[in-house]
């Protein structure tokens, strides 16, 4: 294993300890600010405004995954409903993102599946697009199975997430192309045996640039979510090449995470958004980001030196 998944798999240990998120909760809200839009759903929908205002599309998210019953999971789709309401009398372009444990995946498909069909009657009518995030290896062939029921029963406006650090992902990409998915290609940001996943950094960027460009060849619309800047020039330079227009991909990056580049990507012509998390169930999102750089390590540390 080299140091940046070393560095990733001690500190998403380290962040399962009832003690360190009881601390983080405690004495880091600040560091939390800064990825994080808020808890509710009026701040997200201000950081989204603000980021409208730079040439910025927003992502909004509300935060949760792995709940344990199902009251938690329509409590959870009542208010991603509320969300997508909300976002149908905005004027700019309207996007969700969610996680079907969110929606009792681990409970049960089919609860899931029928949550998110509830969801989907309601964004399609307001134009609102919604993602389904896609977590842990454990749960990629479910996810993938909800998907597409719900491409079979007719949903368009909803698109799905594939992660290069798995193995298993060109042939999941592949499997897909009949449908014509709405996808989001991603490193992968959770902790996942070599038996499942590459553990080189190397190799797993080099999978994700193969990835995007295969997607753009079989002539989808891809989202690329990457904050690297040799990434997001090598992709602008393919699609360049061989001529395919802006309006066939996107970028996206995350919240509070190089702001000047999004701006700068909006400046020249490319879409661009930023995924918008909001809600009390911050913390395994927060770990995440911790885990991505050693410098956002160093943030939380002066956060908890300073209170």
């Amino acid at each position: 294993m080299n140091l940046d998944l070393a560095y990733r798999s001690l500190v998403l240990k380290v962040a399962h300890s009832p003690q360190v998120e009881a601390l983080i909760r405690r004495r880091a809200r600040g560091l939390v600010r800064r990825y994080v839009a808020g808890e509710s759903l009026e701040e997200a929908l201000r950081a989204a405004e603000r980021l409208e205002g730079e040439g910025v599309h927003a992502i909004l998210d509300l935060l949760g995954e792995m709940v344990a019953d199902e009251a938690q999971a329509r409590a959870f789709q009542e208010g991603i409903l509320e969300l997508v309401r909300a976002l149908g009398e905005k004027p700019w372009p309207r996007y969700v993102s969610l996680k079907l444990t969110q929606l009792g995946l681990d409970l049960s498909e089919g609860l899931a599946l029928s949550l998110l069909r509830g969801i989907l009657a309601e964004a399609e009518p307001r134009g609102v697009f919604v993602r389904i995030d896609m977590e842990d290896s454990p749960r990629v062939e479910a996810t993938l199975r909800v998907y597409k029921a719900l491409r079979a029963e007719g949903f368009e406006g909803v698109g799905i997430v594939l992660q290069s650090y798995l193995y298993r992902t060109e042939k999941d990409l592949l499997d897909l192309l009949p449908l014509r998915p709405n996808l989001r290609l991603v490193k992968g940001a959770y902790r996942e045996p070599k038996e499942v996943a590459f553990q080189d950094k190397r190799l797993i960027d080099a999978q994700l640039l193969h990835l995007t460009k295969l997607a753009l060849h079989e002539g989808l619309y891809v989202a690329v979510a990457t904050h690297d800047p040799r990434m997001i020039g090598e992709v602008k330079r393919h699609a360049e090449a061989l001529g395919i227009p802006k309006d066939r991909f996107e970028f996206q990056l995350l919240y509070g995470v190089r702001p000047e580049e999004q701006r700068r990507l909006a400046r020249e012509g490319y879409t661009v958004r930023a995924y918008v998390p909001y809600g009390t169930h911050w913390y395994p999102y927060l770990s995440r980001r911790i885990a991505e750089r050693p410098e956002n390590l160093f943030l939380v540390l002066r956060s908890l030196l300073g209170g």
